[in-house]
């Protein structure tokens, strides 16, 4: 199950769609989502979330709690939508496209991926991007 809070109405595609990309993102890694949340909030929650969590006291785009055992994935995402929206414009990409390479960043964490060294950002990057083209093309901004 993948539920949303505070889906951004800004976004060209409705949730039963974005859900749909996720379980295929899922399949692909030979993993099933039993429970997933992403919730939707803005640079000052994030930036709460991050300093309650995990000492950190400034915000970002994604932070991800994980509850995943084995190939069953289990979690909760916070994305910041002020953060994502920054981000699409410093890398002069669409908000949309953004918003769902962090989506995808989100799952893959809760896969197993991780990006702590330099060698583990490129796998990662590499991934997001094999995520982005597993969308439909009613997904995509292409």
């Amino acid at each position: 199950m993948v539920t949303f809070v505070g889906f951004p109405d800004w976004l060209e595609r409705g949730e039963g769609d974005v859900r749909e990309w996720l379980h295929m993102v899922a399949r692909v890694h030979s993993c099933r989502i039993d429970y997933l949340q992403y919730s939707f909030v803005n640079d000052d929650e994030i930036t709460r979330i991050n300093t309650e969590h995990l000492k950190h006291n400034y915000a970002t785009d994604i932070i991800t709690f994980g509850y995943s055992e084995g190939s069953r994935v289990s979690g909760e995402v916070f994305i910041s939508l002020d953060t994502v929206t920054s981000n699409a414009q410093g890398f002069n990409v669409s908000r949309s496209d953004e918003l769902d390479r962090v989506m995808a960043h989100g799952l893959l964490h809760l896969i197993g991926f991780n990006d702590s060294t330099k060698g583990e950002k490129q796998r990662m990057r590499e991934e997001e991007e094999k995520c982005l083209i597993l969308r439909p093309k009613k997904l995509s901004n292409s």
